[in-house]
């Protein structure tokens, strides 16, 4: 029997990392919230590899910490290694990743939502979303209770309909052996959800005291580690090592001669896998040609044994897995922890929601994280975050917040996600994004904070320490570009002295940037230049040494946004504009574009087909 059982603004289904930065995000806006989950020692679970960050990811673990997110302050508090790849190409890619101590993390975040105003955490599982005509009115949970609220967020991640797979044992579940939300998916179907099937996989934990480290590569983190958040004063540290080591032909062999036994060859696995993360025997299928494959060691925490083996997710039974296992060198004798494994689940079609987050059929229902076809904390954690806005947007029936692809990597997720679809897990990636130099992870404060105090998630702190930096760049950049400097012996004569080339012709200290290995601090003692922050001269240095690429992306960028405040009506019927291809009108009338730049990266929605959309809407301005 069911029973009426509280009273809710906004209730986040799943405390996952996506439903833990959208039940924050709804909370400190003002919304009374709830969070459910499976079980508390879930939240923040990190299922699969212990770290946050890498290429593109650092960058939205950026951007959430400069809408007032959670996940980059707690990063900083927990990590225990922090690396800066990509450092020799460019600085657009330049990105940070982190080891993280997963038990600590959870317990921080766990501390942070125990103890956040306006937001109750229970121990439920949902197994029906409430409709009443065309819009959610609550929740009901195993137990009978029914939760009002006048907005939901879907957040399930891995657990809708999930299902373990390891070699032929297969059960019912969610990761890490957790409960599965069975009933839930059959509520969003009954709703009129599509949904889609997919697969993720994670390799053997194995016991470090038994793996020889003398025979893999150090990885050691960095000298001078970065932190992720733009409000972590205290250094962030450097306390534990990382291994690299590779596969060889005598693994491969093993792998190919058990191919017959790997479920997803032999038809047991149905759900479709992420191309930029395979399994250890999709990689031997695609990859044929190659004798190797790198493998990371990576150590879960502080206070365990366990070793993640990045590189080598499978599914294969347990006794293939000690077989290959035995022949990486420094894994001879590896004990497995945690065998790898497989996890089926279901997701929604992300075609079916708005750039909002918001499900296009179902007023106050939305979507984010891994439900919605994506893989990665970080992905997840900006999908959550978004939502969590926009609901709490939609309850004080104020203007939502919605990214550009020009101003946030969370942008190309989300427009990606909900204009092109997705029909295998969707990555982030630094290729994604067409304004990759103004989307730099050194810039996602002065990109995005000024969103996140519109809203009501950058307190006074955080929103006078930005004022303070983008004040120290901006006063700078002008005394920079205004100091002229003529070839005279003096000025030469201080330049030599420094080890710099001396000029030939009169030009501003702004140009000297243009020069490699020039950095503000270097300049400063020469030319008497003002005390500023190294955060503030790293985006001086940068910002003047690509000027002339920023400026013609700054201008690409603004073309783009012309299209985009081109509104198209939500109500236009499609079939009414006459010259529109038959393909373009079906993807139109399925994906209901929000503006004409949306419309034109629809697939099958040609050039031809945006200019008659252009002119139709032109008539119906004029009209």
């Amino acid at each position: 029997m069911s029973f009426q059982s509280g009273d809710y603004d906004v209730i986040v289904i799943g405390a996952g990392h996506a439903g833990i930065e959208a039940a924050l995000a709804s909370a400190r806006i003002g919304c009374r919230t709830l969070l459910t989950t499976l079980s508390l020692e879930n939240i923040a679970m990190m299922p699969c590899n212990p770290s946050i960050g890498g290429p593109a990811k650092g960058h939205l673990v950026r951007e959430v910490d400069a809408l007032g997110g959670q996940m980059g302050i707690a990063a900083d508090q927990t990590c225990i290694q922090f690396r800066t790849l990509n450092v020799s190409k460019g600085i657009a890619v330049h990105a940070l990743r982190a080891q993280a101590d997963k038990k600590i993390y959870q317990a921080v975040m766990k501390e942070v939502v125990e103890n956040t105003d306006n937001l109750d955490v229970k121990q439920e599982l949902v197994e029906k979303i409430i409709v009443e005509g065309d819009r959610v009115t609550g929740v009901l949970t195993e137990t009978g209770e029914i939760f009002n609220a006048r907005a939901i967020i879907l957040a399930s991640g891995t657990y809708l309909n999930g299902r373990i797979i390891i070699g032929e044992t297969i059960c019912d579940g969610g990761p890490n052996g957790q409960r599965a939300a069975i009933k839930l998916s059959s509520s969003l179907i009954d709703l009129g959800i599509r949904l889609m099937r997919f697969k993720t996989g994670t390799p053997a934990r194995v016991d470090g005291r038994s793996l020889d480290f003398s025979k893999m590569q150090l990885q050691e983190g960095d000298a001078q580690p970065q932190c992720f958040s733009f409000m972590t004063d205290e250094p962030v540290r450097n306390a534990v090592d990382c291994y690299l080591t590779y596969t060889n032909e005598r693994t491969h062999e093993i792998l190919r001669r058990n191919l017959h036994r790997a479920p997803m060859a032999n038809g047991v696995i149905e759900g479709i896998g992420p191309r930029y993360c395979p399994s250890i025997e999709s990689k031997i299928i695609r990859f044929p040609d190659k004798d190797r494959h790198q493998l990371f060691l990576e150590p879960e925490g502080l206070r365990t044994q366990e070793y993640y083996v990045q590189g080598m997710s499978t599914s294969m039974p347990v006794d293939v897995q000690i077989e290959f296992l035995h022949t990486i060198p420094g894994l001879e004798r590896a004990k497995i922890m945690r065998p790898g494994y497989a996890i089926e689940y279901d997701c929604i079609d992300p075609l079916q929601l708005k750039p909002t987050l918001e499900f296009k059929s179902i007023a106050g229902l939305f979507s984010a994280g891994q439900s919605n076809g994506t893989s990665g904390y970080e992905e997840a954690a900006a999908q959550g975050l978004m939502a969590g806005i926009n609901a709490a947007m939609t309850v004080k029936d104020d203007e939502p917040l919605v990214l550009k692809r020009s101003e946030a990597y969370i942008g190309v997720l989300i427009d990606d996600l909900v204009t092109k679809g997705t029909n295998e897990p969707y990555r982030m990636m630094t290729a994604r994004a067409e304004y990759r130099l103004l989307l730099r992870q050194d810039n996602a404060d002065m990109r995005l904070t000024a969103h996140g105090r519109r809203v009501g998630l950058v307190d006074d702190e955080r929103w006078a320490r930005f004022q303070s930096k983008r004040s120290e760049i901006e006063s700078a950049s002008r005394l920079l570009s205004g100091m002229m400097l003529t070839p005279s012996v003096e000025t030469n004569g201080k330049l030599s002295a420094a080890g710099l080339e001396e000029i030939k012709s009169a030009l501003p200290i702004a140009e000297l940037f243009r020069r490699s290995g020039i950095t503000y601090e270097r300049l400063r003692p020469i030319f008497d230049l003002p005390t500023i922050s190294t955060e503030a001269a790293r985006q001086i240095e940068t910002n003047f040494f690509y000027e002339g690429y920023i400026a013609k992306q700054s201008e690409q960028a603004e073309k783009l946004e012309r299209l985009e405040e081109k509104l198209i009506p939500p109500s236009l019927d499609y079939d009414d504009i006459l010259n529109l291809r038959a393909e373009a009108r079906e993807k139109l009338k399925q994906i209901r574009p929000r503006s004409i730049g949306q419309a034109s990266r629809i697939s099958g929605v040609s050039p031809a087909d945006v200019s008659v959309l252009l002119v139709w809407l032109e008539r119906l301005t004029r009209s």
